[in-house]
């Protein structure tokens, strides 16, 4: 159902068997959505294939991308209407050095391209009351209040989706089981540039730290429907 089947060796599937995760942790009784880098400069200003849009975008996720913004859209309603806390993440843009060490051109792209690339996509632009937190590193946690904002509202729970599924999404929910939340992740609300990258850190996200779940357990959720601990290996199945 999420993908990873496919790049598991026999030796992994017969370890999985063995040792796997077979059922689900599940969620508290408070949850927030949590949205990480959903911003233009990782999709591109128009929907088109990855190869295309890296042409403007190096970065860029493409279709795949834009794919998961819809479905994100979904959610984000659906929290709304229930009165789910949303929280909005995005990379600071103050000119300090980021953490990629990695050598990177100069962008050549106009300047107001290149602020509009640091935008929210409209699809899932902040409404009044949702907070918007800026991050320096790959962790929504790290060097930012989200820990104090969540724990003020009283927050077990977080639900995530966002890019990329093996950085900052990943990052921000080690962080977050580390701290003793819940963790959720929505698999069709997460995105990669590789597939293989994307698949396999959903996989080891969903044994050590969260439990990977469909759009519409999530929306059930949300809606105030508990998240069970039933099997996870149905789930999990190609």
């Amino acid at each position: 159902m999420y993908g990873w089947e496919k790049y598991l060796s026999e030796r992994d599937k017969k370890h999985d068997e063995l040792w796997g995760k077979k059922e689900l942790y599940g969620f508290g009784k408070k949850p927030a959505l949590l949205l990480i880098d959903m911003y233009y400069s990782v999709l591109g200003l128009k929907r088109e294939d990855i190869f295309e849009s890296m042409k403007m975008w190096p970065g860029s996720t493409g279709l795949e991308g834009w794919a998961a913004i819809d479905k994100a859209a979904e959610l984000l309603a659906v929290a709304r209407e229930n009165g789910v806390p949303v929280v909005h993440i995005k990379g600071l843009q103050n000119g300090m050095k980021p953490w990629v060490h990695r050598n990177r051109e100069a962008s050549t792209l106009p300047p107001e391209v290149q602020q509009k690339g640091t935008q929210i996509v409209d699809e899932l632009a902040p409404i009044a009351g949702e907070v918007v937190i800026e991050k320096s590193a790959p962790s929504a946690f790290q060097g930012t209040p989200l820990m104090f904002h969540l724990n003020s509202l009283g927050i077990d729970t977080l639900i995530v989706c966002g890019e990329t599924t093996s950085g900052c999404v990943r990052a921000s929910v080690v962080d977050g089981a580390t701290s003793r939340f819940r963790m959720g992740v929505v698999s069709e609300c997460v995105f990669d540039r590789t597939e293989a990258s994307h698949c396999m850190n959903l996989y080891d996200m969903h044994q050590k730290y969260a439990d990977v779940v469909s759009l519409e357990m999530a929306k059930n959720y949300l809606r105030g429907n508990s998240i069970e601990r039933n099997s996870a290996t149905a789930a999990a199945a190609e």
